[in-house]
């Protein structure tokens, strides 16, 4: 029988409405959190999760 965990979420530590087992992979998933109303891309192998740090937008100069 496959392990399944809940993911939560990076930010507010509570948990989201999604599941993963340990053979699911996730590359740049949008995590959703319904609780503090923020999405985070993730990815997940073997039910460690990554947080991927998104580049501030930059002002472009004239």
């Amino acid at each position: 029988m496959n392990k399944e965990e809940w993911i939560y979420c990076p930010v507010c530590g509570n948990k989201t409405r999604d599941k993963i087992r340990e053979d699911t992979v996730l590359i740049n998933f949008p995590l959703f959190c319904p609780k503090c109303k923020k999405q985070s891309l993730i990815n997940v192998k073997k039910l460690h999760m990554t947080v991927i740090k998104e580049p501030d937008a930059q002002t472009q100069s004239r």
